[in-house]
């Protein structure tokens, strides 16, 4: 029972920062500083600290379900723990693909961006020559960051 709770709270920080990071906190600097590049900076750290999270969150969550499985008897159980490792099982793979979202963005894709920013100068991404190919990668890495949302919000209702 307190297996399943932390997992729940992990669970729930876990989407919960995702959110408020992507959803909330990045469009309400766009929307608030006249200084975009300024706004890409603080919004890039914001989605750094965001990673980290996230690679802690999917650490804590696999332990806990990994002593959960420990806990109710492994593979010689009855058909309620059958049950209950077709549950974990479903869990292990929603935090799989979310920590590897996470590790696709983070250690792909945001490093090509921050070298655009970097290569761009005081103008910013937008204003250089590397508009369009700094658009692509913010496309894709922002797909990535919606099914990861997505994801989080199965992994808090699954729990």
């Amino acid at each position: 029972m307190l297996l399943a709770r932390t997992r729940l709270l992990v669970a729930t920080l876990w989407a919960g920062s995702l959110w408020a990071v992507g959803y909330l906190a990045a469009p309400t600097l766009f929307a608030t500083l006249s200084d975009r590049v300024l706004a890409g900076s603080i919004a890039a750290s914001l989605f750094t600290n965001q990673a980290w999270l996230s690679i802690a969150c999917a650490l804590v969550m696999l332990a806990l379900l990994w002593a959960t499985q420990t806990s109710t008897g492994g593979i010689f159980a009855g058909p309620a723990a059958n049950m209950a490792a077709k549950a974990r099982r479903t869990l292990l793979i929603i935090v799989l693909v979310m920590l590897a979202c996470t590790l696709v963005s983070h250690f792909g894709l945001q490093p090509m961006m921050a070298s655009l920013r970097a290569a761009a100068g005081p103008g910013g991404v937008m204003e250089g020559a590397a508009r369009n190919e700094f658009g692509i990668l913010h496309g894709i890495s922002s797909t990535i960051y919606l099914v990861q949302s997505l994801l989080a919000a199965w992994l808090v209702v699954k729990q």
